[in-house]
């Protein structure tokens, strides 16, 4: 006898669960099919761990530096097992919050990993054995997604010489000379970790012309003065050619010869989708790379099956993924739901310094054939951020001549933060002389945020 629900979610990741707790209090009967630990990537491999890891670096740098504050303080490194017990239970409270929260909601949580036998059927393998689960309304496949590895001999991942993001969250040590491939968030953060913890040698590798190549230019460029200023050695537009391990770690070899010699090699490279041998195309589902294709409602083509989360070909962020789950449930429950505007969701970087962005980049606006105007304001020019020895800007840029907030980047101390003003600039399709009559407490970071609006509407005041 089949089990059946209105709603099954295949992946307990935050799309995954998000969907299934807006379902549950929009009283659908749900059931959570997850192999592992609710919670997915982001709680257990990814947001949660790795940015407790860059809060340790942070009060690292803070003893490192603070006689440069007049203030009395010696480093000695870091405990790993302390901070990996620090970061440990950071999760496990999360997680232990989880599912107080999914058992509260009614939601039906069934460990297990799943195969789709239709589009409205499931067939879970579980330690009691196998179950079968209908959906009367949907069925969700939220899968989630894995660190890519590198084609490239000598760069099979070990867990020891070279490894990925994952293995990084459980280093018992501090590498002395870590080679990290890839200068989006992932690559860049664990730079900065390492960096912060006392690292001799940090050496970032990027195909790409710049880091985190996917922000605004002038992003790009600060991010790159400010870690080449910290020590770090940078490496853009570079092609890795081969890869050597040894005893006593690893040589990458870049194009044109040039050899780079480490203790471990971290592979920060994207993350690829968990859609294989889950019977998603038999259930109708078109995959691309990987990536299940969907409609502006997070649809796929049967009726009543759809994806969210890493699993399709959107921003790969958790909060983009609470979005889509919430947006599918609502839909399912029979609500309006208006399709998300992906532009419109802040992309956020934990590196030092930080990065906060919302809305189209420069380069993305000369693509598109816009004409706009654009403000930089910087933080040298901040009171506030003088005091935290911040560096960076905030950059605005709007549609010409007093139209629209298009973009908000920013790159500086708690930028992550900042940009949630940025946020509901872009959202609610602000004017820059609308955000110029809004009054900033001083002295904080956030006047750098009105500043650059200020400039936009003709009304400069510092710089």
């Amino acid at each position: 006898m089949a089990d059946s629900y209105q709603m099954i979610v295949l992946g307990g990741g935050t799309g995954g669960y998000s969907c299934a707790l807006r379902a549950a209090d929009l009283g659908l009967k749900v059931a959570l099919v997850e192999k592992d630990k609710v919670g997915g990537t982001c709680l257990h491999f990814g947001c949660i761990p790795t940015k407790a890891l860059l809060q340790a670096a942070e009060v690292a740098e803070h003893a490192q530096t603070a006689g440069e504050y007049g203030v009395n303080a010696t480093y000695d490194g870091v405990d790993m097992e302390r901070v990996l017990s620090f970061k440990q239970k950071v999760v496990d409270a999360n997680w232990k919050g989880l599912q107080g929260s999914l058992r509260k909601r009614g939601v039906d949580v069934i460990a297990g990993s799943g195969r789709l036998k239709d589009a409205r059927t499931l067939v879970v393998n579980t330690e009691e054995g196998e179950r079968t689960l209908t959906a009367e309304k949907a069925m969700v496949l939220a899968t989630g997604s894995k660190p890519r590895g590198l084609p490239m001999d000598g760069a099979e991942i070990d867990g020891e010489k070279v490894i990925t993001s994952d293995h990084a969250l459980f280093l018992d040590r501090v590498p002395q000379r870590p080679i990290v491939v890839g200068a989006s968030a992932v690559g860049m953060e664990f730079a900065s970790v390492w960096k912060g913890y006392g690292s001799e040698e940090v050496t970032v590798i990027e195909a790409l012309p710049g880091l985190v190549p996917m922000e605004d230019v002038d992003t790009q460029k600060a991010l790159a003065r400010d870690v080449k200023k910290a020590g770090m050695k940078v490496h853009v537009g570079a092609k890795m050619t081969g890869v050597e391990k040894g005893s006593d770690g690893v040589r990458v070899t870049l194009e044109g010869d040039k050899k780079i010699e480490g203790d471990i090699l971290m592979l920060a490279i994207g993350r690829g989708p968990v859609s294989e041998d889950m019977g998603f195309e038999d259930a109708g589902a078109n995959l691309d790379r990987g990536f299940v294709a969907v409609d502006e409602y997070c649809q796929v083509g049967p009726e009543g099956l759809y994806a969210i989360g890493d699993v399709i070909p959107t921003l790969g962020l958790a909060h983009a993924s609470f979005q889509e789950g919430f947006l599918v449930a609502e839909r399912v429950a029979g609500q309006r739901v208006i399709p998300i505007d992906y532009f419109g969701i802040p992309k956020v970087y934990y590196c030092h310094p930080e990065i906060g962005a919302v809305g189209y980049t420069e380069q993305q606006l000369k693509d598109k054939g816009v004409d706009y105007d654009k403000a930089m304001f910087p933080f040298s020019h901040n009171a506030r951020a003088m005091m935290m020895r911040g560096s960076g800007h905030v950059k605005v840029l709007a549609e010409k001549d007093n139209g629209r907030v298009l973009g908000v980047h920013i790159v500086g101390p708690r930028a992550t933060d900042l940009i949630a003003e940025g946020q509901l600039i872009y959202n609610w399709e602000a004017l820059p002389t609308d955000v110029a009559q809004f009054i900033h407490a001083h002295p904080t970071l956030t006047e750098a945020v009105g500043e650059a609006h200020l400039q936009l509407a003709g009304r400069p005041l510092h710089g």
